[in-house]
């Protein structure tokens, strides 16, 4: 399993990454004294009603040691109820998790704390999966090594022509993941050449993973997202007898339920009105983002024939119609795009903002959404994005606290969490901050100056970025 992370005591700086093992864990708890065998209570002299208010008060990085307290407090600080009532007297948490791949295609989870600045590193993925061809149950089960899902989609696009790809190779790859009711899902991907329906689930309360209901169709490189906590997956590619097929299909998932239903397919509608067989035949339609906004599925696409892809817009899903629509034109056609087209967006207290990378990989713009003007438009003209041409994932984005955030590499290859702060919201910077700031001659917006605020930093070594989550627990 992983490690838990300790508190840092007074020497111990910010960034601090500790772990103990389950093994260290379960002898610590062995060799404490038992306040049960003591006390029926939490806190003797206390209600047990009062202990779980004061418990529910406590940040929550505290917990990992807190649960080793007793075997009452660990299944206490371990109880759904006690979240539920974080969540009705405010004291719920925003944490980042992100995965990364070492170690030719290992991946790994792990979450940090934006306010203690402090880390833990999840326990590892599952390392089986069912065989998709076996009606046998367990024993269809094959040991596999976790590889990324973070292949570049040129590498598979290749396959739809009949070049050989990468993919073949490898026992799994090209998963999605996605994040509703407090949980981290991972879904699908490729394993054994073979488009994967298995589903997994994180749950950061039990810190541990678990199977939950496979999808109906088996698909890699879907996007997901959430609308009315519900995880919606869509589109992604399987493989048939001819190779890769790309999928039109759309599915959700209801985590208080555990069960998936259909959703209508994206009609591809640009896709259809091609001039010719031709180009019907060789150019494949393919969802290359997806984002919740409005209350609706944004879903922009791409037709692509390998080396080329061109942007053909997009479709929203609504699901009071339970139907899809063509996305506005201004919206699809200037949804800024990164490597081999995908699109990567984030919506941060309503607005819908979007990194668009500029030609010479050291910097780029951060762009929002106008949906009135059906425009895209520029709030930030630099980012600080370091040259890594090699990386396949040099930024992620992320919003949580209300805020704008980038993870990128820095000069010093460390993993670098950075925060956007206007010009006129600096007053609330903390002085633990690094800040970075941006020339307002730099900028192509008519906004003042941002301040770049590192809020986090860590050395994963050779890590590369994937994905990233917010959770609010």
């Amino acid at each position: 399993m992983g490690g838990f992370l300790s508190l840092a005591g007074p020497k111990l700086g910010t960034n601090e990454y500790h772990e103990v093992s389950q093994y260290e864990n379960c002898k610590r708890q062995r060799m404490s004294p038992s306040i049960d065998e003591e006390s029926p209570r939490l806190i003797p002299s206390l209600p047990d009603e009062l202990s779980v208010q004061i418990i529910a008060r406590l940040p929550r990085i505290c917990y990992f040691n807190v649960r080793l307290v007793s075997r009452k407090w660990k299944a206490t600080v371990m109880s759904p109820e006690l979240f539920k009532l974080r969540k009705e007297i405010g004291t719920t948490e925003e944490w980042l998790y992100l995965l990364t791949k070492i170690e030719e295609d290992k991946l790994l989870w792990h979450a940090l704390d934006p306010l203690s600045k402090r880390w833990q590193r999840l326990p590892m993925m599952p390392n089986v999966v069912y065989n998709e061809g076996s009606s046998k149950g367990p024993s269809g089960l094959w040991m596999w090594s976790m590889l990324g899902p973070s292949i570049r989609i040129a590498d598979l696009i290749r396959g739809w022509l009949g070049h050989k790809s990468s993919f073949d190779q490898m026992p799994f790859c090209g998963c999605a993941v996605g994040a509703v009711d407090g949980c981290l899902y991972v879904l699908g991907g490729f394993s054994k050449a073979s488009a994967m329906k298995c589903v997994w689930k994180f749950d950061p309360i039990q810190n541990a993973w678990s199977e939950v209901p496979a999808m109906s169709t088996g698909r890699a490189y879907c996007k997901t997202g959430i609308l009315n906590d519900k995880l919606y997956v869509v589109g992604g590619v399987s493989q048939g007898r001819g190779g890769l097929t790309p999928l039109q299909s759309a599915e959700v998932f209801d985590p208080s339920s555990g069960i998936w239903s259909q959703v209508p397919s994206m009609p591809f509608s640009k896709a259809q009105v091609l001039p010719t067989a031709f180009l019907a035949d060789m150019l494949k339609p393919i969802a290359t983002g997806l984002t919740s906004y409005m209350g609706r599925l944004c879903v922009p696409q791409s037709l692509y024939s390998w080396p080329f892809f061109v942007d053909v817009g997009g479709e929203i899903y609504d699901p009071e119609t339970n139907s899809w629509n063509e996305m506005p034109i201004g919206m699809g056609e200037g949804w800024p795009a990164r490597q081999a087209g995908t699109k990567l967006s984030v919506v941060v207290d309503g607005e819908l903002y979007a990194f668009d990378p500029s030609s010479s990989l050291d910097s780029g713009k951060i762009k929002v959404y106008d949906q009135k003007e059906d425009a895209w438009k520029v709030v930030i003209g630099k980012v600080p994005i370091y040259d890594f041409a090699g990386s396949e994932s040099p930024y992620l984005l992320a919003g949580f606290h209300g805020k704008l955030h980038v993870i990128t590499k820095d000069a010093n290859r460390e993993i670098a969490i950075m925060r956007a702060d206007l010009h006129d919201n600096t007053d609330s910077i903390p002085s633990s901050s690094t800040s970075v700031v941006a020339d307002s001659s730099d900028l192509l917006a008519d906004s003042d100056a941002v301040i770049w605020n590192v809020i986090a930093t860590r050395d994963f070594e050779a890590a590369d970025l994937v994905s990233c989550q917010v959770l609010a627990i």
